[in-house]
């Protein structure tokens, strides 16, 4: 059960057949679900953080293991899907529920101690006028959030557009990865003031009992599972030393892999292209070294792309296979409409 980004659409995950990571987990032998988030609209302009952890992280894992009769599903987040998943996993936990078998955090952040870049762009005035605003009902705009984060990178996702469009004429190159990064979603106002100020602002999510989400007080250590986490080392969304700090929160068996490149183009690194590189290193037996240059120092440096690190970790906590199932659904849970779906291509203002 993979849970995307909500700030964008899903099929990051699935762009094209060549370096779709959907396609090659089935490749491999998983059946994947996958979430799709909706482009918030007025009528769901109140929703909250609980919603989207129970609404969509925890019903979406429970229709998986109700279409599968599986009793647990290995479970993945990308970016903020990540910080919904640990907090979906953590608030079931302190009910002594545990739906999952095994955990993947990519270019996640469960400790917001040093958010980079972003982290200068929020202030406690700034928090206090987006709650008065939005906090109670409203929308962020999906342009608002696309211009802060190519504003992080404007030599790469400005400049060179304002140069060749503009002055020069000449129309953009199909990029897929970049189509993707332009087609971002609106977020309900009090879902995302409520991850403002508990992640980047107040970084609570880390002190246990801190927040109180789904009606529980979280710990994050509650998830005690066997968990793979991945960061980009040139990451400018999530600094990979702080995604590293996962290995400090997390009790169970965990792998930190660090691949190269940035959030995006670190991640979505099929093998056939045989491009970049990845570190991996031992936790010693003793946990993780608490400081990440040490690890990074003592780490192997392996060619290529780290997705098949990926698979033969997931491998071990995988289950029997069995053979593949020929209709998508069941009788609970039927198909709706053709893939993607006609509301993954609603746009936002």
């Amino acid at each position: 059960m993979i849970v995307p980004p909500c700030i964008n659409k899903y099929y990051i995950l699935d762009l094209q057949p060549a370096n779709s990571f959907v396609a090659h987990a089935v490749a491999e032998g998983h059946q994947v679900f996958l979430v799709s988030w909706c482009n918030a609209t007025a009528d769901v302009a109140t929703a909250t953080w609980d919603d989207y952890l129970q609404d969509g992280v925890l019903t979406a894992i429970d229709a998986a293991l109700a279409i599968t009769n599986a009793d647990k599903a290995n479970t993945l987040g990308f970016c903020i899907g990540g910080t919904l998943l640990g907090c979906a996993l953590a608030a079931r936990a302190a009910r002594g529920e545990h739906p999952a078998s095994s955990m993947t955090l990519l270019t996640a952040m469960l400790d917001f101690g040093d958010t980079g870049d972003i982290g200068l762009l929020v202030t406690p005035e700034g928090v206090a006028a987006r709650e008065a605003a939005i906090g109670r009902g409203g929308l962020l705009k999906g342009s608002e959030l696309a211009q802060v984060f190519a504003a992080l990178r404007s030599n790469d996702l400005i400049w060179p557009y304002v140069v060749n469009g503009y002055l020069k004429g000449k129309p953009p190159p199909a990029f897929d990865l970049l189509y993707w990064n332009s087609d971002g979603t609106n977020l309900p106002g009090p879902m995302f003031c409520w991850y403002l100020r508990n992640t980047y602002l107040e970084n609570k999510l880390r002190e246990p009992g801190a927040t109180t989400q789904l009606g529980e007080q979280v710990d994050l250590a509650a998830i005690d599972l066997p968990t793979f986490v991945y960061a980009s080392k040139e990451d400018h969304i999530v600094p990979w030393k702080t995604a590293y700090e996962s290995t400090q929160l997390l009790p169970g068996d965990t792998v930190f892999v660090l691949g190269a490149s940035g959030h995006i183009a670190g991640v979505i690194n099929p093998p056939a292209k045989n491009k970049r590189n990845y570190w991996v290193g031992s936790d010693s037996g003793g946990g993780f070294d608490a400081d990440p240059e040490r690890w990074f120092e003592a780490a192997e440096k392996v060619p290529g792309s780290w997705w098949p690190a990926w698979y033969s970790w997931l491998a071990q906590h995988a289950g029997t296979k069995v053979n593949a199932r020929k209709t998508a659904g069941n009788a609970q849970f039927t198909a709706i409409e053709p893939a993607p779906g006609s509301y993954v291509k609603a746009k936002a203002e």
